[in-house]
């Protein structure tokens, strides 16, 4: 697979100040994916005929303008947007943080995968990519739930720097998560809407910081959607009696990752002086992962200088990073994990560089599904296996760089 990708709930103690846990030792299996269950999604039906012919598709889902810069958004596509879950929450009137956005109301286009019966007899939705939705929902047809009586536990899915949650192999990444349990609520970010600039190297950065303002808008917009999205679930009467308020967790890749530190009340930064501000702060959040999460370059750190943003974050987060990315350079997320008050984690993929390495897909997933379990839905038995976790078995070269600090199971 080939990702495109460029403070809230408590824990135990971490701050660069603290001694780091004893080094784990123990190899433990991979975790089966996809898990025990089959998954569904919500309505994303599209009339694939309003694609101007020669244009890709993907550049619709992403938010990437024309050549002649005609905006271009998924909500464009949608067939049946009465019964496709949208949001559209209003930038505060902030210019540091939303630029040009400061005030103006940005809609979102959300898709949200769940556990489903194995009989559900939902065709999936095929995309003219050769993915699928599952058993997507049509029409105002309701969830179908494994266990119509539960309640799930939730996360926000942020996809990489202008990608969606349709584009390249995201679409597996949310169903494997959906089918261990979770209900995953993926915006699509848009990215390009607000700004279509890299930062991953010297020349880009000059390029960014001649227009902060709409690079720094494009991040903060970011939890805003993923807020939203819950606001929007836990008030629709299809959703609200099947979601669990008190277990909301969220996985971020690349960019995403740093939307959930920002969800998390992390501050950004805002300023060529490299001052930070905080962007929101969300307290459902329980627990996030960040898969190569971006914390930013030497020259424009994500989190302010130093990242000192991230000093009073208290939210439980695992970083699992490349030792290979220069995107996103472990050695930037070492620094800001260190700077996290709350519980952490920062585990190493040897050789490996920005985006989804197929070798170490068992080390990402039992990593991911173990800390939420553990974070999330509070089980003490992962919350010990992470304590002495050094590896998973098999796979790519994984290994702990900094360890978990969380509260010891009881």
């Amino acid at each position: 697979m080939t990702l495109a990708i460029a403070g809230c709930g408590g824990g135990g103690g971490g701050g660069d100040a603290a001694a780091d846990p004893p080094t784990p030792t123990q190899t433990v299996p991979p975790i089966p994916v996809p898990g025990p269950l089959k998954v569904a999604c919500s309505n994303v039906a599209q009339d694939f005929g309003r694609v101007v012919p020669g244009d890709d598709i993907q550049d619709y889902w992403e938010g990437v303008p024309s050549a002649a810069g005609t905006p271009r958004y998924a909500a464009d596509l949608l067939a049946d947007s009465a019964n496709t879950l949208t949001v559209r929450p209003v930038a505060p009137a902030d210019s540091r943080l939303f630029g040009s956005f400061a005030g103006q109301q940005v809609t979102f286009v959300v898709v949200a995968c769940y556990p489903t019966p194995a009989d559900n007899p939902r065709p999936d939705y095929a995309l003219p990519t050769g993915k699928a939705v599952p058993h997507m929902q049509t029409g105002s047809a309701p969830p179908l739930f494994a266990d119509e009586s539960a309640r799930y536990p939730v996360l926000v899915f942020s996809h990489g720097y202008s990608g969606s949650p349709l584009s390249n192999d995201y679409i597996p990444v949310i169903s494997a998560l959906a089918s261990h349990g979770y209900v995953v609520l993926a915006p699509f970010h848009g990215d390009p809407r607000f700004s279509n600039l890299r930062v991953d190297d010297f020349g880009d950065a000059v390029r960014v910081l001649s227009r902060l303002d709409n690079f720094t808008a494009l991040q903060a917009l970011r939890p805003l959607a993923l807020s939203a999205a819950l606001d929007l679930v836990f008030a629709h009467p299809q959703w609200r009696d099947h979601l669990d308020s008190a277990r909301i967790g969220g996985f971020g890749a690349s960019m995403g990752g740093e939307s959930m530190l920002l969800l998390g009340g992390a501050g950004i930064t805002t300023s060529l002086d490299l001052s930070w501000t905080q962007a929101t702060n969300d307290p459902r959040l329980k627990a996030a992962v960040g898969y190569v999460p971006y914390f930013g370059q030497p020259f424009l750190p994500a989190f302010g200088r130093d990242g000192h943003g991230l000093d009073n974050v208290t939210l439980p987060y695992l970083a699992i990073g490349g030792t290979a990315d220069t995107s996103a350079p472990i050695y930037m997320t070492e620094q800001g994990m260190r700077r996290l008050a709350g519980t952490r984690e920062l585990v190493a993929l040897g050789g490996v560089k920005h985006g989804f390495d197929v070798a170490s897909t068992d080390d990402i997933y039992t990593w991911t599904l173990t800390f939420l379990d553990a974070e999330v839905r509070g089980n003490a038995a992962s919350r010990w296996r992470l304590a002495t976790m050094a590896s998973v078995a098999g796979g790519g070269d994984d290994f702990v760089v900094l360890p978990y600090n969380g509260p010891p199971a009881p």
